[in-house]
This record gives structure tokens, sequence and C-alpha cells, in this order.
């Protein structure tokens, strides 16, 4: 499929744009829509639950950057299993982290529109939809390096978000709101919380965390992938871990009292209009649905380039799924499928996109650590005592 004169994916990015673009996959803005549930299950312990959480990923990063270390490939964990463990296995692996990926813009899409329609009720929320879609389609047809600039944009805007709800929280805790101090263990530590209910919650966080994985996929076009993107994993993991536990720390001290909520989904609503006004909830409101574009940039971008992988192995049909454009050298018909399955937003519901997501991750995060001790352990037998800590005992924890 791909010779001599064939476009090829352009390697034009630097380890900030990679690192930018996982932490808008990963959408960190989400800490405030999912905090009164998360508080709720976590007794107030939502803090530490992010610190468990964090450390959880930290273990799976870790197996994707060494991964990508022997595969410096577009297809990220269809790629690593593939070679690792055995097509067929790679194949399906594929498919289950597409899932992920495929469904991510639906999702924002739909999350949009429900937000827009409560703004504009007289406006059917299916233009809202579709607007979206070719927005964020035109985006992603236009090159790597138009889509990475329009999400540093938008994830700036996530970390003001963050900013500001700190600033009227610490303005708040001086004049005595909330717990009143800047310094309280009230997030951490619950001596009433029952662990199995406190567990329970570590899984549903942990998918907070998604977007140093769909890093993999920009392996083809980084500049120097082997050091950039596991470089580019650990910062994306860690910096999203350090802004739910900033934010999380101080959305629980200035409301302490997390069973009062009227709504427990919109909790994030009433701590902006306590602390900040109707000013802060505009903002909030604003920003969650730019972070939706974010989002959605970047997870079009992850699912096209698994699909280009699989179809210049021409595991999918090449013509379509191996194509490139000359102009843009992105993968112009994958992206376009992607725009047409996002379309589903017009009449799939919520809970059912999230949990094919939530399944086809789990599924490609178990076998991207079966992949490390197949490939390293095994396969190329680094079982020195160090090698079986870092080949066997790491990805297996």
């Amino acid at each position: 499929m791909n010779d001599k004169n064939s476009p090829t994916l352009k390697r034009s990015l630097s380890l900030k744009y990679v690192v930018f673009f996982g932490l808008a996959f990963m959408a960190p803005t989400t800490l405030f829509s999912t905090y009164g549930v998360a508080a709720h299950s976590t007794n107030g312990m939502i803090s530490t639950a992010y610190i468990v959480a964090l450390g959880v990923m930290l273990f799976t990063a870790y197996s994707y950057a060494q991964m990508v270390k022997a595969f410096p490939a577009a297809g990220a964990a269809y790629t690593f299993t593939q070679k690792s463990l055995s097509p067929h296995i790679g194949f399906i692996v594929g498919w289950t982290i597409i899932l992920d990926y495929v469904f991510s813009p639906m999702i924002s899409a739909l999350l949009l529109g429900i937000a827009m329609r409560a703004y504009f009720p007289s406006i059917p929320m299916y233009i809202w939809i579709i607007l979206f879609i070719l927005i964020v389609t035109a985006i992603n047809i236009m090159g790597i390096k138009v889509a990475a600039k329009v999400n540093t944009v938008l994830l700036f805007l996530q970390f003001g978000t963050l900013t500001l709800f700190v600033v009227f929280s610490i303005k708040g805790l001086l004049n005595g709101h909330g717990a009143g101090t800047l310094f309280s263990i009230l997030p951490f530590i619950d001596s009433n919380v029952e662990l199995s209910s406190f567990m329970s919650v570590i899984p549903i966080l942990c998918f907070s965390f998604l977007g140093f994985d769909a890093a993999t996929t920009l392996s083809e076009e980084t500049k120097n992938p082997r050091k950039t993107i596991p470089k580019a994993i650990y910062l994306i993991t860690i910096i999203g871990g350090l802004y739910y536990l900033f934010g999380s720390y101080f959305l629980q001290l200035i409301w302490p009292d997390f069973q009062s909520f009227k709504d427990a989904e919109a909790a994030y609503m009433e701590i902006a209009m306590y602390i900040g006004g109707n000013f802060l909830v505009s903002y909030v409101l604003a920003e969650g649905i730019m972070s939706s574009f974010a989002s959605a940039i970047a997870s079009g971008t992850s699912a096209s380039r698994i699909l280009y992988a699989m179809g210049r192995e021409r595991v999918l049909p090449a013509k379509i799924f191996g194509y490139l454009s000359p102009k843009f050298r992105t993968p112009v018909y994958n992206i376009l499928i992607i725009g047409i399955i996002a379309l589903s937003a017009l009449f799939l519901s919520l809970t059912t996109a999230v949990s094919l997501i939530n399944f086809g991750a789990l599924f490609a995060f178990t076998f991207v650590n079966l992949s490390v001790i197949s490939h390293f352990f095994f396969r190329n037998k680094q079982r020195s005592f160090i090698g079986t800590i870092r080949y066997l005992i790491i990805p297996l924890t």
C-alpha cells in the first residue's frame, strides 16, 4: 500500500504538543462534573481516591512507555499486542480500543448537545450535534499540527477553570466559608468510610486518566518518538493526577458537607454558585463545552490513526483505511467514518456509550501489560533480577 511515492504521516510534533494532546483527550475538567457522585462513593475521601487511582494508572503508563520504545507505530495498543502476542489478539484489541476512541467524540457531541439545548431550548439538539461533529471533523482533516494547536488553546482554558475555582475557594475559605482553613486532612481521611465502597470508585476514577494511552497513537507524527512518547505518557498521567488531586482538595474544603447537595450529578454547579456566583457558573458551563471539543478532536485523531495502522497492514480494506490525503497527510476517510459514527449521538444513550468505552479501555490496558511480559520477559529473555521486576512484576501489578 505504501510505496516510496505514497504520502506518510508527518513527523512534526514536539513533546509539549504530545502532552497537550493527551491532556486534552483526558478532559481534566471532568473532575468537576463527576465530583458529587465520587464524593458520595468515597465518603468525602475523594483526594485519597485520586491518589490511589494515580498510583494504579502509573503502572499501566509504565507498560505503555515500554511498548512504545519497542514499537513506535501509530497503531498503539493494536500494534503492541499484534507484535508481542499474536495478530489475532492484536485484531481483537484493536477493535476494542477503537470502541473507546470512536465513541468518545459521540459522547462529547451528546454532552454538548444537552448543554446547548439548556441554553437555547428553541433550537433542536440535533442541530448542535451535527454542527459540533462537522467542526471537529474539519479540524482533524486539516492536519495534526492544526488539531494540536486548537487543543492547546482549549486545554489552557480548562486549566483556567481550575485556577478560578482555586482562587474563589481560597477567598471563601479565608472568609470563613466551608472548612474555614486552607490546610486540612478532611479530603484524605474519614474513619467512617467503608473500604468496599471506597475501592469500588477507584476503577471509575482510573478512566479519568484516559489520554496517556492515546498519545501513543501519535508515534509516527512525533519527533524522536522512542524518547518523546514515554516522557509524554508519564507527564500526562502525573499532570492529570495533580489536577484531580488539587481540584478535589479545594472542592471538598469549600463544601465539606457533601451529603447536602441537592443533586449529586450537578454538585459542582452548586459549589460554583456558592463561591463565585453567576460569573463562575457561566465560565464553568462555557468551558465544559470547550472541553468537549478538545476531547473529541483528540479521540478522533487517535481512532483514525489506529484504523490507519490496521488498513496499512491490510487487516482492514487498505484503499479506505490505509489511505492518507496527499495534501493534509491525514487519514481522511477514517476521520470521515468516525464523524459519521459520532452522529449516533442523535439516538444512542449516554449510558450505553460510556459502558462501551470503559470495556474497551480496560481490555486494552490488560493486554498491553501482558504484551510487556511477552515481549521483554519471554521473547527477549530479560530475566535478571531487575528485568524480572521491570518486565514481569510491574506489568502484573
